[in-house]
This record gives C-alpha cells, sequence and structure tokens, in this order.
C-alpha cells in the first residue's frame, strides 16, 4: 500500500501546531475533496469551481489506462516506434519528465524555442513518437514545434498523422483542427489546471506511450487521498502546508533537496506548482531547488525540505527547522497537489490562476509585431557578451561585464531578496551553466534560482512578476548557430525565443523589477566568459 511521510520539526513545526487544527476545524481536507471552490474567499471561487478536478483523478483518470494501451499497440503495429519526443511546456512537459525519469524510460522533452534545440530533436523520425500537448490549444511554443515536426515528417515521406499524437482540452482550436486533420487526440480533463495535471491525459499519455507504469501511478495516489482527504492534525497534506505558508516570520523560500529519492527530477514539478500556484499579490513562496545534499549555509528566511528514500534504512536527521519527505511518485503527487492548495488558504491568495504569466506572452507578441526581435541596443559589449540593464538606473558607471554583475547583486536584498538566473540556452549541451546558481549563492549567502528559458515562464515567471518585489533577475540570451523557419508563420523560432526573453525582461521592469541581460554574440567563448565570472561552468 502507498504512503507519504512527512517529518517536520523547528519552524515547521511550529507552524503545523498553529495552523493545522484551525484547518482541520474548518474541515479544509474533506470540503476541498469535496469540490467546495470557496475555500480561498469569494475572489477565487469562480477560478477554484473549473479547477478542482484533481482531487478526483485518481478515479477519474482510469479510463486513460486502457486507452493509453490500445493506442500503443496500435502504434506498434502501425508505425513501430521506440522514441517519444514530447512538445509541451510548464504542466504539460514537467509531470511526464519526472514520471519518465522515475520510471527509467527514454522520453525527448522538447520544451524550448530555441531552434537549436528544437533542430536536435528533428532525428530519427522513422522511429519516433511525437506527443503535442497543450490544455489551451493555442500555445505559440507548441504549436510552432507542432508545425516543425509535421514539415519534417513530410519532407521524410511519413504521413504526420500516423506519428503525431495530441493532448489538449475539448474544445480548444487545436483539438477541432486536429481532428479535421486527421490526427489522433487524447482529451484531458477540462476541470484541472496545467500544474496540477499530473495525473490526467497530459502526464499520463506520453509517459505511457514511452513506457512508464501509469496505472501504478494511480493507485499510488488511490492509495493516499483518503488520508488526504481526513480532517485529522495527523493528515500530512495539512501538515506540510502549514510548514510551507504558516511560519512566523514566514520563511518564503523552500529550499528543495533531492536527499536520495526515488522519483527522479521531482523538485522541477514541485517548483512550477508551487511557484506559479502562490507568488501573486505580492506574496508567495518561492522553491528553490538545490543541487544536491544541503546547503553549506542557510539563509534566515529559509525553510529546507529534503526528498528522501522511500525504502530509507534509518530515520533522516532533520536540522532543527525543516521538513522531511518521503513517497512514491504519485502519491506525492496528490500530497503537494494538497499542500499547496492550503498554502493558498493561509496566504490568502488563490492557488489556481496566475495572473502575471500572460502579460509576458503580450509582451512577446508585440516585439514581433514590431520586428525588433529582442528589443532594445545594449548599453555595451564586454567580448562576446553584450550587456543590457532594465529596471531603472542601478548600472551606474559600469564599464565591463564584472561591474554590470556587480551593480545588479548590490540591488539584492540582503535579508530577503533572491537572485533569478534565467537562461535562454540548450538544456542539454549547456547543463554545466546551471552550476552558477551555486556559485552565486556562495557569493551571496542569499538563494538563487536558475531557469531555462523559456520553460521557466510557465513556472517561476509568474512568481518573478507577482510574487514579493525581492528578486534581481539575470538574463542569459544568445545568437542561434542557425536559425530554423516555422511553416505557415511570419517569424522564425530564433525572432520568437529572442521576443519572448526580450518580452519578459520588459515586463520584470515594467514592474520595478532589476535585470541584467547578458546577450552572446558568440554563443560557446560568450558562455565560457559568463561562466568564469560566475564561477560556474561551461560546457
Amino acid at each position: 500500500m502507498s504512503t507519504v511521510g512527512v517529518t517536520i520539526s523547528g519552524a515547521a513545526e511550529a507552524a503545523a501546531a498553529e495552523h493545522v487544527p484551525t484547518l482541520v476545524a474548518d474541515g479544509f481536507a474533506s470540503r476541498l475533496f469535496a469540490g467546495d471552490a470557496t475555500l480561498w474567499g469569494p475572489q477565487a471561487e469562480e477560478e477554484s469551481a473549473k479547477r478542482l478536478g484533481w482531487v478526483g483523478l485518481h478515479r477519474t483518470s482510469r479510463p486513460l489506462v486502457g486507452e493509453v494501451a490500445a493506442l500503443k499497440a496500435d502504434l506498434d503495429e502501425h508505425a513501430p516506434y521506440d522514441r517519444v519526443v514530447l512538445c509541451g511546456m510548464g504542466g504539460s512537459s514537467l509531470a511526464p519528465e519526472v514520471i519518465c525519469a522515475t520510471a527509467g524510460v527514454p522520453i525527448v522533452i522538447l520544451d524550448s524555442s530555441d531552434p537549436d534545440v528544437v533542430r536536435g530533436a528533428l532525428t530519427d523520425l522513422e522511429r519516433t513518437v511525437v506527443v503535442v500537448s497543450s490544455k489551451s490549444g493555442s500555445t505559440v511554443e507548441t504549436d510552432s514545434q507542432k508545425r516543425v515536426f509535421e514539415g519534417a515528417f513530410t519532407a521524410a515521406g511519413i504521413d504526420p498523422t500516423s506519428r503525431i499524437i495530441i493532448v489538449t482540452d475539448p474544445g480548444s482550436p487545436l483539438d477541432a483542427s486536429a481532428r479535421a486533420a486527421g490526427y489522433r487526440v487524447v482529451n484531458a480533463d477540462p476541470m484541472v489546471g496545467g500544474r496540477f495535471s499530473a495525473l490526467t491525459a497530459f502526464g499520463l499519455v506520453p509517459s505511457g506511450l514511452a513506457g512508464a507504469d501509469i496505472e501504478q501511478l494511480l493507485d499510488d495516489a488511490e492509495a493516499i487521498a483518503d488520508t488526504l482527504a481526513a480532517d485529522s492534525e495527523s493528515n500530512p497534506a495539512l501538515m506540510l502546508g502549514a510548514a510551507m505558508a504558516g511560519t512566523a516570520p514566514l520563511r518564503d523560500k523552500l529550499v528543495l533537496v533531492d536527499d536520495g529519492t526515488e522519483n527522479r527530477g521531482f523538485g522541477a514539478w514541485a517548483e512550477q506548482l508551487i511557484a506559479e500556484s502562490t507568488g501573486k499579490s505580492g506574496t508567495g513562496i518561492l522553491p528553490v531547488v538545490a543541487d544536491g545534499g544541503a546547503p553549506h549555509r542557510m539563509y534566515a528566511d529559509g525553510l529546507v525540505v529534503r526528498l528522501v528514500a522511500t525504502d530509507r534504512d534509518e530515520d533522516v536527521p532533520a536540522d532543527g527547522t525543516g521538513v522531511i519527505v518521503d513517497g512514491s511518485l504519485g502519491a506525492q503527487f496528490l500530497l503537494w497537489e494538497v499542500a499547496t492548495a492550503v498554502a493558498g488558504r493561509l496566504l490568502g491568495i488563490s492557488p489556481f490562476d496566475q495572473p502575471d504569466v500572460e502579460s509576458a506572452k503580450a509582451a512577446a507578441r508585440e516585439l514581433l509585431d514590431a520586428g525588433i526581435g529582442a528589443g532594445a541596443a545594449p548599453a555595451y559589449t564586454d567580448g562576446a557578451v553584450e550587456v543590457h540593464a532594465l529596471g531603472g538606473d542601478w548600472l551606474g558607471e559600469a564599464v565591463t561585464l564584472d561591474e554590470a554583475v556587480e551593480a545588479l547583486l548590490s540591488e539584492l536584498d540582503p535579508d530577503h531578496g533572491y537572485i533569478a538566473v534565467m537562461a535562454y540556452l540548450d538544456r542539454e549541451a549547456d547543463a554545466p551553466f546551471e552550476s552558477v546558481a551555486r556559485a552565486l549563492f556562495e557569493r551571496t549567502g542569499r538563494p538563487c534560482t536558475f531557469g531555462w528559458g523559456p520553460r521557466f515562464l510557465h513556472s517561476t515567471g509568474q512568481y518573478h512578476k507577482g510574487g514579493p518585489a525581492t528578486g534581481v533577475y539575470l538574463q542569459v540570451t544568445r545568437t542561434p548557430r542557425e536559425d530554423l523557419s516555422i511553416p505557415g508563420r511570419e517569424f522564425t523560432l530564433g525572432q520568437f525565443i529572442a521576443a519572448q526573453a526580450g518580452g519578459d525582461a520588459a515586463v520584470l521592469a515594467d514592474h520595478g523589477r532589476p535585470v541584467l541581460r547578458l546577450h552572446l554574440t558568440d554563443p560557446e567563448s560568450g558562455l565560457r566568459q559568463v561562466s568564469d565570472l560566475l564561477g560556474g561552468a561551461a560546457r
């Protein structure tokens, strides 16, 4: 039988003692699982009423097990494959990524607009199945990827409808157009938001086609559902949610440390769930995905969550201020979703909307329409790096790359601030660059998050704009090695990702957030230059 374990100590334990009895008295858990949309106040009721289907997915998603098995068998017979590519953003890609990594089955996650990254996925088409996932059916990144794959399949003499599977909400523009074109379509539950959709078709279809045991995920979630729905002070989701959002003063940096969990990459999934759900109205919880092991130093506004193995031989000692969580993947999906709903209630916000995500999309569209790509001219150039400063006059008299970074870090609040590194690079080829987050943490003593662009726009991007105004932002972009046209579009992928980066930086600046944008005119030498300066690694 699947279980989850939540052990709390120190500030987390005090928060649970303060808030869990009230949550129990209010019947929060049972009302949540009964679909009560009033739990987050009148301002959230309309959206909540359309977004609570996730509490019952362990039952309502059961038909997908047979549907995916039949789809897989049909593909095996008529279009044999051993490679699955998922085109999706945010909740459409993060859950399948952790599901497949945990199951040990390969899947190619294509959640980038970078032309070099997209081109790199256009290989081995004769043995490839592509899943195109878009809840709204109008996500520009996914539509662009779909168009590129359609062109590639056609050029290879392969009927795209035999190799591309569509996952979308019923009635979406993609649902209608894909069915009309002869594609196989699997509809997702429209009563579930993207970041809560791990156990819907968005999580289960690509994972099942890749070979993961999706029925076991539902079994594990079902086994813990009654426990999470209980109005009990031992309810682990109430404890976790209170620890996340109920400390006094609020420890709003949640450090997620992989301390031996079998759920590979779980932190990145939890990051989107928590940041996008809570980062609004000037408040929120900032997840900080640590690079393994406990931080060498800790900040006073942080709370450590250690993700440990379910079958560990001995207890993991708590650090006096943190949380220890274990459990199977399906159970943990549901645990963290409930805990995030609890956190929303304690923070006084709706956990189901994302009011600031659209602003960056709109700004990107404006840049594309204006035909100016990534925006204004640089303040100056240092080697292979163009330096742009947005969001105020904080750059001062800086004339070198080093001075620009120092100027940005001087804007960092030493007690409550954080650094966000936003890298519009190749997540696979440039993976070593992620180490700059650790280096910046060691340099400043403040939390540093790292996001690959544009995927973080569907994750921490909401927190950056809607959460507390305590961040400083380091954006790294590059000139692609070779651009890639999008069939049927008037812009290229290179122009699109430049507009996405420029639009996001512009919106952050409009919110008064200091943004240092470093544009690499030469991808290799520029990245080495920035990595050497920040103390990270290049490829």
